[in-house]
């Protein structure tokens, strides 16, 4: 079986279109929010630290309000973007992002974590990496850093963004490691991203989960909720990587893994 990597390979692979037909699952994702409840009440609590969450292409705050409920019930004042429907990056969206933040910095006194959704992921690292003294942890759902265009995504709607004047070095530095703390959860079984390029580097201070989820459903699925809810009660400066509950085996609980591990499973 080969087992090389589509980077390595230098083949851009979108996920296999007949995955599509399982995105349909998000609603029962989301549907089962409601015999989950007792264990997301359960869920880890933090230190009440700010957490902005950024939405994925073509979707707005009301996407992400679930896990914004979720998050405020837990004890954190999580907020939206409040920049409106994501249309893709542009000048307006990085000043409205770097002046969010700011505020939440200054509003809070103190780092503000970022959980980013497909792009969203993309515009929370590149955030972080301008203002890593403003950020305590990014948490990435499904988001392509490491090639935005391994995507079922319609060519008109990635035809939007206007390419970088240096695109090689931008799109390597996408998936450059970050100087916070980063954690990228992804699932192989996406039928809008490649699982491929939703995946960190190896290094002390960033890692890879695995879920069962769809694209469109990752950010209510529960089992990513618990996730986030266990990445967000780490004290500030003393993260430690995941690990997995015991007591609970795959599906309902995520899978550790590295960055590019040699043999592909599931």
């Amino acid at each position: 079986m080969d087992t090389a990597r589509p980077e390595e390979a230098g083949v851009r692979k979108r996920p296999p279109r007949t995955l599509l037909f399982l995105e349909g699952r998000a609603v029962l994702e989301f549907a089962a929010l409601v015999p989950a409840l007792p264990v997301l009440r359960r869920a880890p609590r933090g230190d009440g630290q700010p957490v902005l969450v950024l939405p994925g292409l073509m979707a707005s705050d009301l996407s992400t309000r679930a896990l914004r409920r979720f998050l405020q019930r837990l004890g954190y004042p999580a907020y939206g973007w409040g920049l409106g429907r994501n249309l893709g990056p542009s000048q307006q969206i990085a000043r409205g992002l770097a002046q969010c933040l700011e505020e939440l910095r200054r509003r809070h006194n103190r780092p503000v974590s970022l959980i980013g959704w497909s792009l969203g992921g993309i515009y929370a690292r590149e955030l972080a990496r301008r203002f890593p003294d403003d950020v305590r942890q990014v948490i990435t759902l499904a988001s392509p850093f490491r090639d935005p265009e391994a995507t079922n995504v319609p060519a008109a709607l990635l035809a939007r963004r206007r390419l970088h004047p240096d695109e090689r070095q931008f799109r390597e530095r996408l998936g450059a490691p970050l100087a916070v703390p980063s954690t990228a959860i992804y699932s192989r079984s996406d039928g809008i991203v490649s699982w491929w390029s939703c995946r960190e580097e190896p290094g002390p201070e960033s890692e890879n989960i695995e879920v069962a989820s769809s694209h469109l459903g990752m950010g209510h699925h529960p089992v990513v909720l618990l996730t986030i809810a266990d990445r967000l009660s780490q004290p500030e400066n003393a993260w430690k990587p995941f690990r997995p509950p015991e007591g609970w085996s795959w599906p309902l609980s995520p899978r550790v893994a590295n960055a590019f591990s040699a043999q592909r499973s599931g």
